[in-house]
């Protein structure tokens, strides 16, 4: 199957997103080696948007290149997963979106490694290997706050409540996608399971469940993410150093 520009944006700004949200964290994190791997998290995050971008921008075949897509476009014109966009709040927030990014993103790519499409198979080979290491650490943390304290275990709990909602829209369904989204679910579901079960947390029933993200429908916080990010592109179009 040909992969589409469309889903190309999908791949490429929900690590474009996600990027921008762990920068958030660069000399902020609860302690120095943390503030180091969340900044190189991120660096990876944003190594795979580049690389998608990059080939979206190909394929679409109108001029745009990865910085035009990046900084050129208003927020309807997104097509990340709105778990992405949410703010970091604390460090158990932060931790519950990467968990739940990395359990979605390490099957993806390893599926994604494996399709027709030589090209997104490198992207998806190479960001795999990041992606285990992304879950790795999620997970770490995940169980250490969870199985720690009663402060922790509450903030954790409380973190992966709010989250939660958000994650239904990882696997919807989209049969022309390179990789069906649903047919990832069951792996998703079971590291999430084995993950939160460690941790001795309860993963909260299933509920409301927003979406619209993939379809441009964002909630308020992408445009001042953009706004942030896209400032200095777009008050100095054109310049180089």
């Amino acid at each position: 199957m040909s992969v589409s520009v469309e889903h190309l944006l999908r791949l490429g700004d929900d690590a474009l997103v996600a990027a921008q949200r762990l920068g958030e964290w660069a000399a902020a994190a609860p302690e120095m080696e943390e503030d180091i791997a969340l900044a190189n998290i991120a660096l990876d995050q944003l190594g795979a948007a580049r690389l998608l971008l990059s080939y979206a921008g190909e394929r679409e075949g109108a001029g745009r290149d990865e910085d035009a897509l990046a900084y050129l476009r208003d927020d309807r014109q997104y097509r990340n997963c709105l778990l992405v966009e949410l703010p970091n709040g604390d460090f158990a927030v932060t931790m519950a979106k990467l968990l739940f990014l990395a359990a979605y993103q390490l099957p993806l790519y390893t599926a994604l490694s494996r399709c027709g499409d030589e090209r997104l198979a490198a992207i998806g080979d190479k960001a795999r290997k990041e992606s285990a290491y992304h879950l790795d650490h999620a997970s770490l943390w995940t169980v250490r706050l969870g199985d720690g304290t009663d402060e922790s275990h509450h903030r954790m709990q409380a973190a992966i409540d709010q989250v939660w909602p958000y994650t239904h829209e990882l696997c919807a369904a989209d049969p022309e996608a390179p990789v069906d989204p649903s047919s990832l679910r069951p792996a998703f579901m079971a590291t999430v399971d084995a993950v939160l079960t460690e941790a001795t947390l309860v993963r909260p029933a299933d509920g409301w469940a927003p979406s619209g993200g993939r379809s441009g429908v964002h909630t308020e916080h992408l445009s001042y993410l953009l706004a942030e990010m896209q400032v200095l592109h777009r008050a100095h179009p054109g310049a180089r150093w």
